[in-house]
């Protein structure tokens, strides 16, 4: 009985309303092994997947998930059945951020202009 309380059953709902999963995962499980995980399982077909643990964001019972914690602590009672399946969430950082993060660091593009004629 306490190997079933050892395990939780998870599956990740991608924006688009997939799934990938459910899988078991034991609760000392990292929240940056389950990332690694859903790298590994990306669906080949979608487009702009994840290539980093740092380009994925896990949001369970409404709260994101820190990397270095586990599954056994960021598990919510009031969200949990026993022997239910737990959804977490998955957002995939968009490539186009690091882009936009360059522009104002560098100073020759932010210069105003005026032309009084």
């Amino acid at each position: 009985m306490s190997g079933a309380q050892d395990q939780l059953e998870i599956k990740f709902r991608l924006t688009d309303g997939t799934d990938i999963g459910p899988r078991n995962f034991p609760v000392a499980t990292s929240v940056a092994t389950l990332k690694e995980n859903i790298i590994a399982q990306w669906p080949k077909e979608k487009e702009n997947g994840p290539r980093t643990v740092k380009d994925i964001k896990l949001i369970s019972a409404g709260r994101i998930l820190e990397n270095n914690r586990t599954v056994g602590e960021c598990r919510s009672p009031l969200c949990d059945i026993p022997g239910g399946v737990t959804t977490m969430h998955v957002v995939v950082q968009p490539p186009s951020m690091e882009k936009e993060r360059k522009l104002p660091s560098d100073p020759k593009q932010n210069k105003c202009v005026c032309v009084i004629l």
